[in-house]
């Protein structure tokens, strides 16, 4: 079975429930979230162990998750009083929304982490723009539905 993208029956379950969520129920999503915190310390850690040429395990620290959300523009899309604990969530879940619907491989994620590998925070900014891009999230203003 290939992991860089979803299994067809995974994929047909997921369209049908989740992939038509607006982005505001993404970024909440603590489901989505749950899982989306392995799946991003897992193509974090692939990224750095491609980097630097052995297996390494890395962690996706909530602090530069919630920073890239806001410099990626997606902090308008969440409630004014949320934490950075939940915004870091809310990237988690993003993340894993685009590769769970087939928008983003897990090869892409990982190029795109291990270009800005030196800067945390640029390297998940990057990929959480991409993600918008794939979605078709231009601003909150323009587009709130994906």
């Amino acid at each position: 079975m290939e992991l860089n993208t979803p299994s067809p029956e995974m994929r047909e379950k997921i369209l049908a429930e989740k992939c038509r969520k607006n982005l505001r129920e993404i970024l909440l999503d603590k489901n989505l979230a749950g899982l989306g915190d392995a799946y991003v310390n897992f193509i974090y850690s692939l990224a750095g162990s491609e980097k630097i040429g052995k297996p390494l395990g890395l962690k996706a620290q909530g602090k530069t998750l919630a920073e890239a959300i806001k410099r990626a523009g997606l902090r308008d899309f969440l409630p004014s009083r949320i934490n950075r604990h939940d915004q870091g969530d809310a990237a988690e879940a993003l993340i894993l929304y685009v590769w769970l619907c087939g928008k983003i491989t897990i090869d892409d994620c990982v190029d795109i982490l291990e270009n800005n590998l030196d800067d945390p925070v640029k390297a998940f900014t990057e990929l959480l723009i991409e993600a918008k891009k794939r979605l078709g999230v231009l601003s909150y203003a323009e587009n709130d539905k994906v």
